[in-house]
């Protein structure tokens, strides 16, 4: 799960539960800006923050980092990420544009037409069309010889700390 700093700030009984069930979390920014249009200096203040929002809910700042508002990170996003200790920024393959609440079944639809294996799936917490389309998207995969897995098990990335 990568998660926004102020929903951490907010919720911060989460991020135990997520940690405690087995599940990696990493960085997606403090404030969900998009990220393509910050200047450096508040390219890194976003990521720095939710760094140190992780660290202080969970005493790691996690491995991962994502941008936030664009599925890849441009070099000014990297070199921020960089500087704030993150070797990896990861990007996304399938996006079912779940945020613009579309209903459960077109999350679901728009998951299954492009995902394939090795797929990293962007889905957002809040959202209802979203909760209520994982188990058939979870199901999709299965019938499709592929399965969840968290990035630690991904060729190519680092594991966690």
């Amino acid at each position: 799960m990568l998660a926004v700093g102020t929903w951490l700030r907010d919720h911060p009984e989460v991020s135990h539960l997520v940690l405690d069930n087995g599940h990696e979390l990493g960085n997606h920014t403090f404030n969900h800006r998009p990220m393509r249009r910050l200047s450096p200096a508040t390219t890194y203040d976003e990521i720095a923050r939710c760094r140190d929002e992780l660290s202080q809910r969970t005493g790691d700042p996690g491995v991962w980092f994502r941008p936030s508002g664009t599925p890849r990170a441009t070099a000014t996003i990297l070199a921020a990420a960089g500087r704030a200790g993150y070797r990896v920024s990861v990007a996304y393959d399938v996006d079912p544009r779940d945020y613009q609440d579309p209903g459960a079944a077109a999350v679901r639809r728009r998951v299954r037409e492009s995902v394939k294996s090795g797929s990293i799936v962007s889905l957002h917490l809040g959202h209802s069309g979203t909760v209520q389309a994982l188990p058939g998207i979870l199901e999709d995969l299965t019938s499709m010889g592929l399965r969840s897995v968290g990035l630690s098990r991904l060729p190519g990335l680092p594991t966690p700390r």
